[in-house]
């Protein structure tokens, strides 16, 4: 049955062994199973950080798995993503190492990854995650929710999925495909190509290091098999 919110990607009956996500620089992999877990455990998180349905949460624009994961667990709640961190969100995600880069003010929340943070007031990504609920956020979702702001439009989930479902078919990407992502998540075209396509094929998204192989590359020009320019969206 085809899926019409990002939620549904990281739907319980979507958990396996099969390798959802794969660092090559950390030699790390997350199982569909950890990584829906986890998913769900960031929108909890979130949650309790004040994001509901129709808030913003800014992630950073970087190849690692904290932000592909909090995209899908903002999505969840019916929140949408940016890769903007300058964007007027409810939460903003970064780095330990740029926590500066973050622009507090009231009504914001800063979260980092890597590291525990520096300042007071400020959510360190991996000790919330790790002790949240690991069950699906509560509350139905709508595919024509907004799920990502990027480049000054909005994209909901079902123009996202759509889009992506076109890459899985003109690519034949299947579950026994990798995708190795090395083009900007700022370009909304690169996180269809380079992560939602993968995972509603079922196949592995790939985070890779030097010359760490994959059976797709999404580039952000016309030098690999894949680029952000043959996805429409």
């Amino acid at each position: 049955m085809p899926v019409s919110v990002l939620g549904a990607l990281v739907a319980r009956d979507r958990r396996s062994d099969r390798v959802a996500l794969r660092v090559a620089a950390r030699e790390r992999a997350y199982s569909y199973r950890d990584f829906c877990t986890t998913a769900w455990k960031v929108g909890h998180a979130l949650g309790h950080l004040g994001v509901h349905a129709g808030s913003e949460v800014a992630l950073a624009p970087d190849p690692a798995p904290q932000p592909l994961l909090t995209l899908f667990g903002a999505a969840c709640l019916g929140a949408r993503a940016t890769f903007d961190a300058g964007a007027d969100a409810r939460v903003v995600l970064v780095p330990a190492d740029r926590e500066g880069d973050a622009d507090a003010r009231p009504g914001r929340k800063v979260v980092v990854y890597g590291d525990a943070p520096d300042g007071i007031g400020i959510t360190h990504w991996e000790e919330t995650v790790w002790s949240e609920n690991p069950a699906m956020p509560p509350g139905e979702r709508s595919g024509d929710e907004v799920a990502l702001d990027a480049g000054g439009a909005a994209y909901t989930h079902r123009e996202l999925l759509a889009a992506a479902d076109g890459v899985v078919d003109a690519f034949g990407l299947d579950a026994e495909t990798s995708v190795a992502l090395r083009a900007p998540l700022t370009d909304p075209r690169a996180v269809v190509a380079g992560v939602i396509a993968p995972l509603l094929a079922g196949g592995t998204v790939v985070l890779p290091d030097g010359d760490a192989s994959a059976d797709v590359t999404v580039v952000a020009d016309e030098g690999g098999r894949l680029s952000v320019a043959d996805v429409v969206l």
